[in-house]
């Protein structure tokens, strides 16, 4: 009995040594992909069309629901922060409230995670079955470096969109606030937006661009390099149903990092 339970506790301690060794590779290897990537956008010859075909993909077909998105929750805010601030007679403060929540807070995470979930997913699953067909193999075959030829636009399509998606969604959510508290509940007009105007300072504005360029580089970096290291996860593997997992796995950790990236960058900026 003693000898078996000895057995049993070492292999518990050998799972969870492998267990750690994989997830220690696996950081390993995203980190110096994130590296490669970055480098080689920096290295010639550019090619724009790529750039410019991914930026349709992952900026001009989200805008719409990041468009919709930023009017409701615009709108959500105005009329929870309406009434909330009545119960302290301090309505005309409505303005200054939404301006800030969703310049410093929720629209930079919440314009993230809208991308994550439309375009994210679809990197992972293009990559992962490119790896899958051995299309990526044939590129390294053909001295095609595929971090450049793939990744290398991704990279650069996100930088250029999330700042510019995360903007589209504060100002559609400014004007969400302000049919709700004005038109509305009807605060008043001037004060919505003096109130915005007095409040917000560069330095919200520099916050919220800081994240949404953090949030791309993560998006990006963790959807692309699930699907490229697609053959090498524990669980899944090739098929349809290693691509699926893989996906799943990509949205998950990139909504996780983006909400523990947020609090970094907002206590680092305070």
């Amino acid at each position: 009995m003693g000898a078996s339970t000895d057995m049993r506790r070492l292999n518990v301690f050998e799972a969870l040594g492998d267990l750690t060794l994989y997830h220690l590779n696996q950081l390993g290897r995203m980190g110096q992909f994130l590296v490669r990537c970055l480098v080689s956008m920096f290295l010639p010859p550019y090619k724009l069309m790529p750039v410019v075909e991914q930026i349709h993909f992952i900026g001009a077909m989200s805008v719409f629901v990041v468009a919709f998105t930023g009017a409701f929750t615009g709108m959500v805010l105005g009329l929870q922060g309406y009434y909330s601030l009545s119960q302290f007679g301090s309505e005309s403060a409505l303005g200054s409230a939404v301006g800030l929540s969703l310049i410093r807070e929720l629209g930079p995470v919440l314009t993230a995670l809208m991308v994550t979930g439309r375009a994210g997913s679809a990197i992972c699953a293009e990559i992962g079955i490119m790896r899958n067909s051995e299309q990526i193999d044939a590129l390294e075959c053909m001295a095609i470096d595929p971090h450049r030829y793939l990744m290398v636009p991704r990279f650069a399509a996100a930088l250029i969109c999330l700042p510019l998606l995360t903007c589209i969604f504060d100002v559609i959510g400014i004007f969400g606030g302000y049919v709700v508290g004005v038109k509305l509940l009807g605060v008043n007009e001037g004060a919505y937006f003096v109130g915005m105007y007095k409040s917000v300072v560069w330095g919200d504005i520099y916050m919220g661009l800081i994240k949404s360029v953090t949030f791309a580089v993560l998006i990006v970096w963790i959807c692309a390099s699930k699907g490229f290291f697609l053959h090498l996860e524990r669980k899944g593997g090739f098929g349809a149903e290693g691509v699926s997992k893989a996906t799943t796995n990509a949205v998950v950790l990139s909504s996780v990092a983006i909400l523990v990236f947020d609090y970094l960058i907002t206590a680092i900026l305070l």
